[in-house]
């Protein structure tokens, strides 16, 4: 006969044994919950169909602490992992694109385990631009005089139309709609920014004369795209790029070239790929390409090209870069508040932290009882005194700190702790953590 199911004992009860409150300590509540349920309806599903029989509620219970544990590695494990290229490919979108040189990993991991001036000026004490850090890398490699940096190179073609040719036609040949991995299409890159797209030419043949015929009044740009995964051979024709710009020139309209791979130099083996040094020596207004492919980057997209005559310097702050999307930051499991290094900053006890947000946590359920609730904070005037010595330390030299009334500070109490109160600083995009002062004090008054 069948075990009936409801001799599996309910969550909470399952929550009191020894090895599940482990786990949740280890792991956190909302992980071990979802596994606990997980792992009972699966119990529930077997006693059901008579797969499994269990002679009591503790018998149950021991079914599902025994899984328990390996349901929740599997569940937190990441799925981002190592593999062998033995496709014949070297850069391959599906397995990660380019790796990146070990130079740039060991900077990444020096820069990324910590704080860094990412929108802060050091030399004038203001805020800076986010910008400002890839774009001049950009410039010095292709002899762009702006380059803007985004998500992947469909980013950098959509935000370059929306802000160049919303509303206007846009003249491309018909041998060059062409489609990339992902789906992603050339025509409906132009719909989606707004662009009007006006075919020129044939599939196999195109020349200069059917961009000048075409152009009108309402013709924002001449679009060229380099078909970098295909080719079209035989009687073909196509201008070179530096007729095209010259006449863009006449017309009195921008040559926007999307370059796709973006090739920095002439590579061995690849001499017929075109550069992007060649394509800004030859006259475009704004060249578009991959940072993740023969740049031998992290996956990006790059938008370089001329500064005054099209506005290019413009595109960092049009409404479409913060809608991008932007790489996401390696996930973290959830429910572990020692592992963020935002909400233990160093020096502060893992313990102590930790019992800190168990009861920020336990205190959005229930009232603090009145020897929990903080005590009243001192609020930190500008210009005033900063408990951290009035300066931030950067490696080998001191820097200005951030006050309360600098741009892109919000003023947030200190809680000050005597003369070693640690001052409120908090960036313009750390609304959703811990501050470092909230956890140096909370750590401290333990």
């Amino acid at each position: 006969m069948p075990s009936h199911p409801r001799l599996i004992p309910s969550i909470e009860k399952l929550r009191q044994r020894p090895e599940v409150r482990r786990l949740e300590t280890r792991y956190g509540r909302e992980a071990t919950v979802r596994a606990l349920r997980d792992e009972a309806a699966a119990l529930r599903r077997r006693l059901a169909g008579g797969a499994a029989e269990v002679r009591g509620a503790e018998e149950a219970a021991q079914r599902i602490e025994a899984a328990l544990a390996a349901r929740i590695a599997a569940a937190l494990a990441p799925s981002l992992r190592p593999v062998v290229n033995a496709t014949g490919v070297i850069v391959h979108t599906n397995l990660g694109r380019a790796p990146l040189g070990r130079t740039a990993v060991e900077r990444v991991a020096a820069l990324a385990a910590g704080y860094t001036n990412l929108e802060y000026d050091l030399s004038t004490g203001r805020r800076g631009s986010r910008a400002a850090h890839a774009s001049t890398l950009v410039r010095r490699l292709t002899g762009a005089e702006a380059a803007v940096v985004v998500n992947n190179n469909a980013a950098a073609v959509l935000l370059t139309l929306a802000a160049l040719a919303a509303g206007r036609e846009v003249l491309i040949s018909r041998g060059e709609l062409v489609e990339i991995g992902g789906g992603f299409r050339v025509p409906d890159v132009l719909r989606q920014s707004g662009a009007i797209l006006r075919e020129v030419g044939t599939t196999n043949r195109t020349r200069a004369a059917d961009y000048a015929a075409a152009a009108g009044e309402s013709t924002a740009l001449l679009l060229r795209v380099h078909p970098s995964n295909f080719r079209i051979e035989g009687f073909t024709e196509r201008p070179p790029l530096a007729e095209v710009a010259g006449l863009g020139e006449r017309l009195g309209v921008p040559v926007v070239e999307d370059l796709g791979s973006g090739c920095p130099r002439v590579i061995d083996g690849i001499e017929d790929e075109p550069t992007v040094g060649e394509s800004i020596a030859a006259g475009v207004a704004v060249c578009t390409f991959s940072g993740d492919k023969l740049l031998g980057g992290p996956q990006a997209g790059v938008i370089a090209g001329r500064r005054a005559a099209h506005r290019l310097p413009d595109r960092r702050r049009h409404r479409h870069v913060r809608r991008l999307p932007q790489p996401l930051r390696p996930g973290r499991r959830p429910g572990v508040a020692h592992r963020r290094p935002a909400q233990r900053p160093s020096g502060a006890p893992r313990a102590a932290v930790g019992e800190r947000h168990r009861r920020t946590v336990q205190s959005r359920r229930r009232p603090l009882d009145r020897a929990e609730r903080p005590r009243p904070r001192r609020r930190l005037r500008p210009g005033g005194r900063a408990g951290l010595g009035g300066a931030v330390r950067e490696r080998g030299r001191r820097r200005p700190a951030r006050r309360a009334g600098d741009p892109g500070v919000h003023r947030r109490g200190a809680r000050a702790g005597g003369r070693g109160g640690a001052a409120g600083l908090t960036t313009a995009g750390s609304r959703g953590t811990m501050s470092t002062a909230r956890a140096v004090a909370w750590a401290s008054s333990s």
